[in-house]
């Protein structure tokens, strides 16, 4: 999956060996610097030859009229997308006059790294000029987790074997609102087909200039977003560090700043310009206090010195890897990639500070800057067991966006709240609302991450101040959008069954239908915790329990009412299949031969209408698996084995959301070595763009999601009823994993090996655990060792639907798959002879 000539095996680095044109966007993606709130492409300093030049701010968005063909109501009426924020990454060299660019110079020796201990990336060039003067540049960029407002960059220069005149031109482009290397002009559109994965292209001027300045080496650009009325400002020093003799110039106009240096370069005598850069946005501060913001950022960091920014940078890092560094012993390739991916969850995360995640972090304006619930179920886990902090910001950003959650749910006619699909401002953002709007699973996910958070920190204080909030309003709005039902026509408790219709599960190949799986399981959760959260603080805290009720004006019966809900929620199954249907419809569905569907109709979403794959059974990413997974304690181990053996075969992969879960169902049923290969898909989704839009950012969930395959998967660990459990699934060709977790403030080591598990605790209370079943408990220093018996099942291959045989639905029909054409095809019966085959056109 990778060219291991070019990206070479490093444990702790990202290495590039030559540059490529043709794979531009995949690389900036991969080199991307950021801290959670700021982040940098990677793209290269000269400011030329980018698939997407872009400097991106957690949260700093424009908003648009979103103009629907056919208008309705409740329909979201303004689309939010990340504004691309003026760059200040350019600084070309010029020798001679003659500039450096990478498609035409003799480059001679060239290395990209990302250094994930130092958080710095790296460049060095050797360059040889058309007159043979030999040039080597060294590059350095670097985004303070420390300082979330700082970066800085630095390029070396050295002519080695002759005298030259050297330029380094410094730049802040408004990018935006012109694309060009020299600012000023908006370029066109680029062209592209659809895909609803890519951002929003915004046609009219986006930011409009407010303060520009320049003072000596000092330069400030300044904006106010159109429409949002955001504002920014962007405020960049510079150092020259040279025994040569120099000049400067500048250039400062509203969407450029031009810092230019002009050095009379002796052989051998190096050349260095740092430049120091501030970045401050906010919701509706005039962008003069912005400016004033950076300018004392600059002097602060100025105060300091770059070196002891680098030695912040790596103090940091040491701290970060020291609590959350997973390591797989004998397998260097995937030590670097799983390295690399906790990496980004720093990158998209560390400094959100009470911003959301959003899908790409900030190394790319795929699916336009925006958080979805992938935040929830795929990255929080490794947050509230790493670093809680960043947790508990995470799930901050929920409680602040609860007034516009109410006012959702208000208007699609129900009560509490209805968190937004997609959304950055807290406002639903999203078009389609088939696949989109009627996940009304989000609001499971945000109470469950909440719980989760809870669980592992056992952090009541903020679960009673804030949490409460999300889970009442959240518990409420299923409380009214779901309904009673009675086999005879009378609600009196006996044989009453609650159900949830006209919603969306994850899998957006299957939309707007009645008792999806996924969301009953996760909404009984929901309920019950809500439940027993308002027990508990009635339990615990007198006041703060009353403070609550009068906040939210809790009736009495509320609590009891959400648990009568929860224990009847429907639960669909079928007797005939023995399985879990996904909806209330999905069997009855024709199957898709994925199978015998060509790779070039791959993804199903860029090749059919939505209306095409709606009528089958096809999943975009696991439904049913991911509540097996989260929900794991409320099914049996057969279910889990016979619902995965139908689903997996059904499933395209088409989400990078979907192979991590298969990854640690198919580990838990037994599906080893399939565990392992839905592994390397999730852990590579970026590495080896294997989604063909890494180019678009980093995909952070399925990040977060190789965290969780790797801890939950193959370590085994469960959090079931606030228990902390381990039953470990160690693939055959790995000696050793071990990982980090942080159980209420201790925290534990956890080593698996082929015949025993072994957990010490660093510092902290003593912890209870149990493997397979058996009890333990650790002290602070102490080690405990449990055997292990083997590494659970083991079923060879993969799962198959001709496996089911004569398996018939519960009106006696056989299953059969087919694969649309406008043509018609000939059906294949699962489990069929072997020479009834497909039709030519299949």
């Amino acid at each position: 999956m990778i060219d291991r000539d070019r990206f070479p095996v490093d444990p702790w680095r990202l290495v590039e060996t030559s540059f490529q044109l043709d794979d531009a966007g995949v690389t900036e993606t991969l080199f991307a610097v950021g801290n959670g709130y700021l982040g940098l492409r990677g793209n290269q300093p000269e400011g030329r030859h980018a698939h997407e030049h872009g400097t991106f701010i957690n949260g700093f968005h424009e908003t648009f009229p979103i103009r629907h063909a056919e208008q309705a109501y409740g329909f979201a009426e303004v689309g939010q997308t990340i504004i691309n924020a003026p760059d200040a990454k350019v600084m070309r060299v010029y020798v001679d006059d003659e500039p450096l660019s990478l498609d035409v110079a003799d480059v001679r020796e060239y290395e990209r790294v990302l250094d994930m201990r130092d958080g710095v990336q790296r460049r060095h060039i050797l360059w040889v000029t058309p007159s043979g003067k030999e040039v080597r540049i060294d590059y350095e960029r670097l985004v303070s987790f420390e300082e979330k407002h700082l970066a800085f960059m630095t390029v070396d220069v050295t002519v080695l074997n002759a005298d030259a005149p050297v330029t380094v031109s410094c730049q802040i482009l408004n990018r935006q609102d012109g694309e060009d290397v020299y600012g000023g002009t908006p370029s066109a559109p680029r062209k592209a087909g659809f895909d609803p994965r890519k951002t929003e292209k915004l046609h009219e001027r986006v930011l409009q200039p407010q303060e520009y300045w320049q003072d000596k080496a000092r330069s400030a650009l300044s904006y106010r977003a159109t429409d949002s009325g955001m504002t920014i400002a962007v405020v960049a020093d510079h150092l020259v560090e040279t025994a040569n003799e120099y000049t400067s110039r500048t250039l400062i106009e509203p969407d450029i700043a031009k810092n230019v240096f002009r050095v009379d370069a002796k052989a051998g005598v190096p050349i260095r310009v740092t430049k120091l850069v501030s970045y401050h946005t906010s919701r509706g501060v005039p962008a003069r206090e912005l400016v004033d913001r950076c300018r004392r950022t600059l002097d602060r960091a100025l105060g300091e010195s770059v070196d002891a920014i680098r030695a912040q940078q790596r103090e940091w890092l040491d701290a970060f890897w020291e609590r959350s560094d997973v390591r797989i012993g004998g397998h260097d390739d995937l030590q670097q990639a799983t390295r690399w991916c906790l990496f980004q969850l720093a990158q998209a995360a560390a400094r959100a500070d009470g911003q959301g995640v959003p899908a790409k972090g900030m190394t790319g304006s795929g699916y336009s800057g925006h958080y979805f619930w992938d935040t929830e179920i795929y990255v929080l886990p490794f947050l509230a067991y790493t670093t809680p902090l960043w947790a508990r910001n995470a799930l901050r950003m929920r409680y602040l966006m609860l007034p516009a959650a109410r006012r959702r749910a208000f208007q699609l006619n129900e009560a509490g709240a209805l968190f937004p699909w997609r959304t950055i401002n807290g406002e639903e953002a999203s078009a389609y609302y088939a696949a989109g709007t009627a996940q009304y699973h989000i609001n499971a996910d945000v109470s469950f991450a909440l719980a989760k958070y809870v669980r592992a920190t056992g952090d009541n204080e903020f679960l009673f101040r804030e949490g409460v909030d999300i889970a009442v309003e959240t518990a409420r709005l299923w409380a009214t959008l779901g309904f009673w039902r009675s086999s005879d026509g009378v609600l009196d408790g006996e044989g009453d069954t609650f159900h949830i219709h006209g919603v969306t599960g994850p899998d957006e190949y299957t939309t707007v239908v009645n008792d999806n799986l996924f969301t009953n399981v996760m909404a009984r959760f929901n309920l019950r915790f809500a439940a027993r959260t308002i027990r508990e603080m009635a339990e615990l805290d007198g006041e703060v329990y009353r403070q609550m009720v009068d906040r939210l004006a809790l009736e009495p019966g509320e609590p009891e009412a959400w648990e009568r809900a929860a224990e009847a929620m429907h639960i669909p199954f079928s007797p005939s299949l023995g399985i879990h249907p996904q909806d209330h419809v999905f069997l009855e569905r024709e199957i898709w031969d994925l199978e015998n569907t060509p790779p070039d109709k791959r993804p199903l979403l860029l090749h059919f209408h939505p209306l095409v794959i709606y009528r089958y059974q096809v999943l975009k990413q696991a439904d049913v698996v991911l509540a097996l997974f989260l929900q794991g304690n409320h099914f049996s181990d057969e279910d889990k084995l016979a619902d995965f053996e139908y689903y997996d075969p059904l499933t395209t992969g088409d989400s990078t959301l979907s192979a991590v879960v298969q990854s640690i169902l198919a580990a838990e049923v037994g599906y080893q070595d399939l565990a392992l290969e839905y592994f390397r898909e999730s852990i590579f989704v970026d590495l080896g763009d294997l989604h063909h839009n890494a180019s678009d950012g980093v995909h952070v969930a399925s990040a977060g999601g190789v965290w969780t395959a790797l801890v939950a998967g193959f370590g085994g660990m469960r959090d079931h009823f606030g228990e902390l459990s381990f039953d470990p699934r160690l693939p055959a060709s790995w000696p050793s994993l071990e990982f980090v977790l942080h159980w209420h403030g201790t925290r534990l080591v956890i080593t698996v090996t082929r015949d025993e598990l072994r957990v010490r605790a660093v510092e902290g209370e003593p912890v209870g655990f149990s493997v397979r079943g058996v009890g333990y408990v650790v002290g602070a220093g102490e080690e405990v060792v449990a055997p292990l018996d083997g590494q659970g099942p083991v079923i060879p291959g993969r799962p198959s639907l001709r496996e089911l045989g004569d398996a018939r639905r519960e009106d006696g029909s056989l299953l059969s798959a087919s694969v649309p054409t406008v043509t018609s095809t000939i059906p294949i019966i699962v489990g069929a002879p072997a020479d009834i085959e497909h039709g030519a056109d299949v």
